[in-house]
């Protein structure tokens, strides 16, 4: 059964790589992916495939029955782009759309899914149970996609769930998996500081909103090292300052904003304690006001331990993969995280490493191997047939 799947595979990767580019060419950001989700929805009509759209918002759910009893298996990719403007040279497959790109890969899960979803369909009279190919809208912006999605019932009667990331800076032909959390929480905080504006050749009439605002920044960054256990991990950004005035001016606002990244909620509640502590005495202290915001955003990616060793020992067998590696976690968040909350399953890593040069996703000039999107539809799809025995 797994050879019929790759050679279909292989076959439709031509069709693939034109969806990814189409994807590329006209990227919607989260929340606004309307035009994504049709392209989506008419794909599987075409097909026959029995789909659902405008699941908890934009998103569309396709179910394929196979002709024998088994288990539901659930697959997931996300499609919105980001905010960001395309750089990329030489390329036929620019973004078309100002301001947006896709810069993280989810054109290329969209056109893995759909293929795969594609391929069980023409495999459907030999299958067993039930495949949910879940497309997902708005991964990128909080709340997300995911959540709404799982409220409007796409995980009814779910046995398992499996899904996959492209990814750049991890090397073509590699497969990234580990048990237990695998992304991290992904909070985020504002942080207004008031104080009193006035004249800078009379700094001592004021309260100085950027000076104070500095001396958080400051006194914030031993939080991580000095009341996180060391054993434990925690990260803490501070990725805007704004006190926007004419020279001459000492500020009476502050605006800073930033992210929390952790594994463990203990670690994610001491940090948001022990930063109002940190913001409240630093203004006491200077005689200022502020108004704090800890909004909590995606829960860490928890991968299930059966489901996961059962997706490394597929990936193992899978044509094309070269490796098999146990990650470390990594700081980035997911609202795939949500699905594991539920059901069993697991979330992996398919490298992606273009050739030349090589960038981070969320980079204007972010590209990825389009190869990897075989890889990812390969074990993703052995993964779910398989799973019936």
């Amino acid at each position: 059964m797994n050879e019929k799947l790759y050679a279909g595979l292989d076959a439709a990767y031509p069709e693939m790589v034109e969806i990814r580019r189409h994807l590329h060419m006209n990227p919607e950001p989260s929340f606004h992916e309307t035009k994504t989700a049709q392209y989506i929805r008419q794909y599987y009509e075409k097909l026959g495939v029995e789909v659902e759209h405008g699941v908890g918002g934009n998103g569309v759910v396709a179910r394929i029955q196979g002709a024998k009893p088994g288990k539901t298996v659930a697959l997931r990719a996300d499609f919105d782009a980001l905010p960001i403007q395309d750089q990329k040279e030489n390329v036929p497959y620019k973004s078309t759309v100002e301001g947006v790109m896709h810069a993280c890969g989810h054109d290329g899960h969209t056109a893995t899914l759909l293929v795969l979803g594609k391929t069980l369909h023409n495999m459907r009279n030999e299958l067993e149970g039930t495949y949910v190919v879940i497309h997902q809208h708005a991964e990128e912006l909080v709340p997300g996609g995911a959540k709404s999605m799982i409220e409007a019932g796409v995980l009814e009667g779910v046995d398992v769930i499996f899904g996959t990331h492209l990814w750049s800076t991890t090397p073509f032909g590699r497969i990234d998996l580990r048990v237990g959390p695998i992304m991290a929480a992904a909070d985020s905080f504002e942080l207004t500081v008031q104080g009193r504006g006035g004249h800078g050749a009379s700094p001592h009439e004021t309260i100085d909103a950027v000076v104070i605002g500095s001396q958080i920044v400051s006194n914030l960054q031993p939080l991580v090292s000095r009341r996180v256990d060391p054993l434990e991990s925690a990260v803490l950004s501070v990725g805007s300052f704004v006190a926007q005035n004419p020279f001459n001016i000492i500020a009476d606002q502050a605006v800073l904003s930033g992210t929390v990244r952790s594994f463990k909620e203990d670690v994610r509640s001491l940090m948001e304690t022990e930063m109002e502590r940190v913001i409240e005495g630093t203004s006491m202290a200077n005689n200022s006001r502020y108004e704090f915001n800890f909004k909590r955003g995606y829960p860490p990616v928890i991968n299930h331990e059966k489901e996961t060793h059962y997706v490394k020992g597929i990936a193992q067998t899978v044509p094309g993969v070269a490796e098999v590696y146990d990650c470390p976690p990594q700081m980035g968040g997911e609202d795939f995280a949500y699905y594991l909350e539920e059901i069993p399953g697991t979330f992996f890593f398919t490298g992606a490493m273009p050739d030349g040069d090589v960038y981070p996703h969320h980079h204007p000039k972010f590209d990825f191997k389009e190869e990897a999107m075989l890889l990812a539809a390969k074990t993703l799809g052995a993964a779910a047939l398989n799973f019936h025995k």
